[in-house]
């Protein structure tokens, strides 16, 4: 389960990447420095500031 508890136009901007409650996120990669990861989402390769990937609960 994936929880997005974010506010306003972070929450938005994270949840128009697909990245919504009950979904299924695999962790790809992480960058020597933590900045950014490489995330699959819904069939898909999405990269993540450190910022944003810190605001989404995994279960």
């Amino acid at each position: 389960m994936v929880k997005a508890p974010g506010e306003g136009a972070v929450k938005r901007r994270i949840m128009d990447m697909g990245i919504t409650k009950g979904v299924e996120i695999y962790v790809r990669k992480v960058a020597p420095l933590g900045d950014p990861v490489e995330i699959t989402v819904r069939g898909y390769e999405l990269s993540l500031r450190k910022n944003d990937a810190e605001m989404v609960e995994v279960e």
